[in-house]
C-alpha cells in the first residue's frame, strides 16, 4: 500500500525541518569562527596581547596547533564511541559547551596576558573543532547520497550567513573600539542558534550492553579500523589529498586577517569590507559548488575549486607588495597609487577565495559522506576530523615560522600553493564511486 499524498508531503517537511535544524548550527558555530580565529580575536591577540610584535605569528601557529593535535588525537576515539553509543548529540552538546564558555572568558584577555589567551583559545577551539566531528556525521542521516552535495552546501552557506550576520552586530562594537566586547556576543550568539539542533533534531539511542568502558570500546575499535583502512586504497587516498588541501584552507581561515593587517596595512573598516566581501561571496560558492557537486560529481568539482586556490595564492603573492612587477603594472594601466593596487587587489582575493572557501569544505564532506562505511560514520568522520586537524597542526606552523625567520608574511603564503598542489595531485587517484571496502564493516567491536 501507497503512503497517502499527505503522509508524504508531511515527511517531506519534516525532513526539511530536520535539514534547517541542522543547518542552524552552522550558522551558529560560524559566529566563532569569524570572531575569534579568522578576524577580531585573532587581530586583537596580534596587536594587543602581543603589542604587536614580530613573534605574535609564532605564538598564535603554536595556539592553533596544540589545539589541533588535542582535536586530532581525541576525534578518532569519540566518534568510535558514539557510534557505538550513538550518542552524537550529547558529545555535540558538550563541546559546544565547552567553546562557548572559553570563548565568552577571552572578553577577560589584555595586553600581556600572551600565557591566558593562548589556554583560552586552546580550550574554545578544541571545542569548536570536536563538535564538527559528529555535526558532520549528521549529514548521511538526513538525506540521500545524491543529495550530499547540496544538502552540504546548504550548511556551509548558512554558516557564512551566520558570519555575516555576527559581523553586522559586531560592527558597532567595533566602530566603538569595544573589541573584546564582541567575544561575550560571539557566544550568545552561538549558544541561542545552536539550540534548534539540540532540540529538534532526533538522535538515535541504544542501549548497548558492555564488559568494557567506552573509552577501550573506542580505542579498540580505532585501532582496529587503522589495521584495515590501508585495504581501502580510495578511501586513503581521498584522506591523504584531504589533508594536504585542508591544510592551505586552514592557513587562510587562521592568518588571513593577521595578513591584511600586518603585511597590506589594512584598517579595521577595510578589514570589514574584506570579510564582508569573503562571506558573500562564500554563500554564493558553497550553494553553487553543492549544486555542481551533485551534478558533476564532488570529486571533479573539488579539482576546480582547487585550482581556483591556487591561482588566488599565486595572485595574492604577487599583487601584495607594492615593488613587485604585478603592482607596478596595475597601477601604470589604471593611474592609481600603488597602495591603492594593493588594497583592491587583497579585495578580489577575497572574493575569490570566498567563492572556494565553503565550497572546499562542503564538497569533501560530501565526497567523504559517500566513502564512509554507513555503520561506522562518525568513527570515519572522526578519521576526516584527524586529518584535517592534524593538517592544521603542519600548515600554520609552517606559516608561522616562515614568516617569523624571514620577516615576511608575503613568502610565508607561497608554503600554502604547495599544500593545494599536492592536494590536487593526490585526488586524482580516487574514484569516486567506489564503495567503502566491506572489510572494514567486520569488527565485533
Amino acid at each position: 500500500m501507497n503512503p497517502s499524498p499527505k503522509r508524504t508531503r508531511k515527511k517531506s517537511l519534516n525532513n526539511k525541518a530536520k535539514i534547517f535544524s541542522w543547518t542552524l548550527f552552522d550558522f551558529a558555530n560560524t559566529s566563532y569562527s569569524i570572531v575569534v580565529v579568522t578576524f577580531l580575536f585573532a587581530v586583537y591577540f596580534k596587536k594587543v596581547v602581543v603589542e604587536d610584535r614580530p613573534i605574535g605569528d609564532f605564538y598564535w601557529s603554536i595556539a592553533t596547533s596544540i589545539s589541533m593535535i588535542i582535536t586530532a588525537v581525541i576525534s578518532p576515539v569519540l566518534g568510535a564511541i558514539a557510534d557505538h553509543s550513538a550518542g552524537k548529540k550529547r558529545f555535540l552538546l558538550f563541546f559546544s559547551l565547552i567553546c562557548i564558555i572559553a570563548t565568552a572568558m577571552l572578553y577577560f584577555i589584555t595586553a600581556g596576558a600572551i600565557l591566558a589567551a593562548i589556554i583560552l583559545f586552546v580550550i574554545a577551539n578544541v571545542g569548536f573543532e570536536s563538535g564538527l566531528v559528529f555535526y558532520d556525521a549528521f549529514l548521511p542521516e538526513l538525506t540521500a547520497p545524491k543529495n550530499y552535495g547540496r544538502v552540504s552546501g546548504y550548511g556551509f552557506a548558512m554558516g557564512y550567513l551566520g558570519s555575516f550576520v555576527t559581523l553586522a552586530i559586531a560592527y558597532p562594537f567595533i566602530k566603538v573600539g569595544a573589541i573584546r566586547e564582541t567575544f561575550i556576543m560571539s557566544a550568545i550568539f552561538f549558544l541561542i542558534f545552536s539550540l534548534p539542533l539540540f532540540l529538534f533534531l532526533n538522535d538515535s539511542r541504544k542501549s548497548v550492553e558492555r564488559d568494557k568502558s567506552y573509552l577501550k570500546i573506542g580505542i579498540e575499535r580505532v585501532f582496529y579500523s587503522l589495521k584495515h583502512i590501508r585495504e581501502n586504497k580510495n578511501l586513503m587516498f581521498f584522506l591523504l589529498s584531504f589533508f594536504f588541501f585542508i591544510e592551505g584552507v586552514n592557513t587562510v581561515i587562521f592568518f588571513s586577517g593577521n595578513y591584511a593587517s600586518s603585511t597590506l596595512n589594512f584598517s579595521m573598516n577595510e578589514l570589514i569590507v574584506f570579510f564582508i566581501i569573503v562571506q558573500t561571496t562564500a554563500i554564493l560558492g558553497a550553494l553553487v559548488f553543492g549544486i555542481i557537486s551533485d551534478s558533476i560529481g564532488q570529486r571533479k568539482a573539488l579539482i576546480i575549486s582547487l585550482f581556483i586556490w591556487i591561482f588566488t595564492i599565486l595572485f595574492a603573492y604577487f599583487t601584495s607588495s607594492a615593488d613587485s612587477a604585478a603592482v607596478v603594472f596595475i597601477a601604470r594601466i589604471f593611474n592609481a597609487g600603488r597602495e591603492n593596487v594593493m588594497i583592491y587587489s587583497f579585495y578580489v582575493v577575497g572574493l575569490l577565495a570566498g567563492s572556494v572557501l565553503g565550497a572546499t569544505q562542503s564538497t569533501s564532506r560530501g565526497l567523504m559522506s559517500k566513502l564512509t562505511p554507513a555503520e561506522r560514520k562518525t568513527e570515519f568522520f572522526g578519521f576526516y576530523s584527524f586529518f584535517g586537524k592534524s593538517s592544521a597542526i603542519v600548515g600554520p606552523l609552517v606559516f608561522g615560522l616562515v614568516s617569523y625567520f624571514t620577516g615576511s608574511q608575503r613568502l610565508a603564503i607561497l608554503t600554502i600553493c604547495f599544500f593545494f598542489i599536492v592536494g590536487l595531485l593526490l585526488l586524482r587517484n580516487v574514484n569516486e564511486k567506489e564503495p567503502a571496502s566491506s572489510s572494514l564493516l567486520n569488527s565485533n567491536g
